[in-house]
């Protein structure tokens, strides 16, 4: 049976890695999604897989970090599905690794836009269309960065995910009694396009540290982030709110 039949998500950054597959495994569980990134023929790909597959789901491309997708996101899943059940503040960015006395204010304000100002115009318009269905999940994509661990020429990055999770936090205290779970998912290193495994020039030793550095000697795929989003996003989780949820392969714990 599935579990979140005829629930409404929003996920942002859907294009690739843990937001596209959380879009599918949501789809395939009866969801139906409003999707969000900024390239449209991914999106495009996206919905006609997700449509071929017997689900249902619209897109909208655009910048997170522009207050009108934000709404119009919330419009567009109220319009068309009748509400909001879920929402998936996914969208981010790794910015680039610098020495913090080389880090230049606009690209501080861009990290710090694209992955914590971004959820605060998320969360600004879901809630209240969550509050209107009763209830409902939302779910920040955070990082063991910031949390469990520093990494050096990340402080914008580890910054930006420390503050979702404190407004995950928050936001937990001032919803819970209106049905709203708040909580922060903390994925370990993901085999993304967006890894720096992934990047150009990167080496067999780049891979080989980030495998080294969690317990199981690997790391996720976006798969098993998005089985842990729908955990956080299910009845499963229905006593589970402000959470700093850690699914990292055990990066924290490791010291081997």
């Amino acid at each position: 049976m599935k579990s979140l039949l005829n629930k409404v998500a929003i996920v942002t950054g859907a294009s690739s890695g843990i937001g596209r597959a959380t879009a599918l495994l949501f789809a395939q569980e009866g969801v139906r999604v409003v999707l969000s990134a900024r390239r449209v023929a991914e999106l495009e790909v996206l919905v006609n897989e997700i449509e071929s597959a017997g689900g249902q789901a619209r897109f909208l491309a655009g910048d997170v970090c522009d207050e009108v997708i934000a709404q119009r996101l919330v419009d567009m899943a109220v319009t068309d599905f009748g509400g909001l059940d879920i929402a998936v503040n996914n969208a981010g960015t790794v910015g680039t690794s610098r020495n913090i006395s080389d880090i230049g204010l606009d690209e501080w304000r861009q990290v710090i836009d694209t992955n914590l100002t971004s959820s605060f115009l998320g969360a600004k318009y879901q809630v209240p269309a969550m509050i209107e269905r009763g209830g409902g999940s939302l779910i920040f994509t955070s990082s063991f960065v910031g949390y469990s661990a520093g990494m050096p020429g990340m402080s914008a990055y580890a910054a930006s995910k420390a503050g979702q999770i404190g407004l995950a936090k928050a936001l937990a205290t001032e919803l819970g009694s209106k049905g709203i779970r708040s909580n922060a998912l903390l994925p370990g290193g993901t085999d993304t396009p967006a890894s720096i495994t992934n990047a150009p020039g990167a080496t067999p030793e780049v891979l080989a540290f980030v495998e080294g550095i969690h317990a199981l000697k690997r790391m996720a795929t976006p798969q098993e982030i998005a089985q842990a989003c729908l955990f956080l996003a299910s009845s499963a989780s229905s006593f589970v709110t402000g959470t700093a949820f850690l699914v990292d392969g055990g990066v924290s714990v490791n010291r081997t």
